[in-house]
């Protein structure tokens, strides 16, 4: 075989870990693995939209999201040529592709540019953290707690208070001495604010004062005596992109405007009046179940149906779960990284203009040749050579001799040993007889 038929060889599999479907080609190239999880998938089905080959298949994304576990989207194999288009322009990173040998570096693809960080602003601090609806984030504190600079003193005197009108419910003090708790509350779109109160428990404080040196606000008055010197605030936020909506929450929380975001759509997402009548949250739930950033909610007006619009992310999975056609999604802008001058440019950029609601140009894959009709053949004759019933007769008689003879497992195993001895012929009585 040639090294240009070689080339030609392609393997395609399916494996499943968990919620983890892999999809593998193999070619003497190397390999590549189109890793799918259909757990973080929406089914928003902006891959659909992009893909060129028309590989992926929407699924029944009502019942996914009243709790069907199937997955969202599907594959035909056979059509998917692991052009990683999927994986790069998913806003929520549910298909990553991994490749390995001759194959364009990844750089050379474009993809989806989004971005959710912390400014100079941050403390850091709880809120953010906490009000994550996809426990995104996470803050490592650098900083010694309070009994690692003034141990409990017990029967100290003195008073503590907090300015609740200064106070941020930022929790660092709460971080800082046992004395503290933040009462938490479930944050709901209409408040995402993850904190109600806060507390502090006398009984485990001795008024050293340091809280209230700490405090960002200078929220929190203390009478008593000064023990130590309260520490720096220091720490870092981070967020874990495969966990990361880019829903907002954490800006709208922030009480220091820390949180920068740019999301990967720009767009709009409207209710349509006719339909929204027709909603019924407490009986469906799809829309709120299967949104990634959380935000639909019921409003006490009465109203059947709202949305915090400037969480949306305006994927469209909502659209695709909706049974009555209640609200519509349209994408103006598309973020994404510079597309480099290849042969494959204009897939790339058709597919980009498909997430902005183009028709997608996909190539023609039928490969069909048309051939002319061939005309009838003409018919042969063909003479069949005479046979001498006589002879056949014969034929016959000495195969009916041989056959009981052949049934013989002794008589056939002594035949065989023979034959592999390289002795063509047979002791008498052990023969096939075919010689009588």
């Amino acid at each position: 075989m040639s090294d240009e038929e070689k080339s030609l060889e392609v393997s395609r599999n399916m494996d499943v870990e968990g919620t983890h479907l892999l999809y593998r080609l193999k070619t003497d190239k190397g390999r590549k693995t189109l890793d799918y999880d259909s757990k973080r998938c929406t089914g928003c089905g902006i891959c659909v939209d992009v893909c060129p080959t028309e590989a992926l298949e929407l699924g029944l994304i009502y019942d996914i999201a009243k709790g069907m576990e199937i997955p969202p989207v599907m594959m035909v194999l056979d059509k998917c040529t692991f052009c990683s288009m999927c994986a790069n322009l998913c806003p929520i990173s549910a298909f990553k592709m991994e490749s390995e040998g001759d194959f364009p570096e990844d750089e050379e693809y474009p993809k989806l540019e989004w971005d959710v960080s912390f400014n100079e602003t941050c403390l850091p601090c709880d809120i953010c953290m906490t009000s994550c609806p996809e426990d995104a984030i996470s803050v490592d504190y650098d900083f010694p707690k309070k009994e690692e600079i003034a141990p409990f003193k017990e029967g100290e005197e003195g008073e503590i208070e907090i300015d609740a009108d200064k106070c941020t419910l930022c929790g660092l003090c709460a971080r800082f001495c046992d004395a503290f708790l933040l009462l938490e509350k479930d944050p709901v779109p209409e408040d995402p604010f993850p904190f109600e109160q806060l507390l502090v428990d006398e009984d485990l404080c001795d008024y050293c004062v340091l809280c209230a040196d700490l405090c960002p606000e200078d929220a929190i008055t203390v009478k008593g005596e000064r023990r130590g010197e309260a520490p720096e605030i220091k720490g870092e936020a981070k967020v874990d992109p495969d966990k990361c909506t880019v829903c907002g929450w954490c800006k709208i929380v922030c009480p220091y405007d820390a949180v920068d975001i740019s999301k990967p759509f720009e767009g709009e997402l409207t209710l349509i009046d006719t339909n929204v009548k027709k909603c019924d949250p407490s009986g469906c739930h799809a829309c709120f179940n299967i949104c990634p950033s959380h935000l639909w909610y019921v409003p006490d007006d009465g109203t059947n149906i709202a949305a915090r619009t400037e969480m949306c992310t305006y994927c469209g999975a909502c659209v695709n779960a909706c049974p009555d056609d209640v609200m519509k999604v349209k994408r103006d802008e598309v973020h994404h990284s510079e597309i480099p001058d290849k042969p494959w440019t204009s897939q790339w950029k058709d597919a980009i203009a498909a997430i902005s609601g183009e028709v997608r140009k996909r190539p023609d894959m039928s490969r069909t040749l048309e051939a002319e009709e061939e005309p009838p053949r003409e018919r042969l004759d063909i003479q069949l050579p005479e046979t001498d019933e006589n002879v056949m007769k014969a034929l016959k008689d000495r195969m009916d001799k041989a056959r009981p003879k052949l049934r013989n497992v002794t008589t056939r195993r002594k035949w065989e040993e023979k034959t592999q001895r390289g002795r063509g012929d047979t002791d008498e009585g052990s023969g096939c007889g075919c010689s009588q």
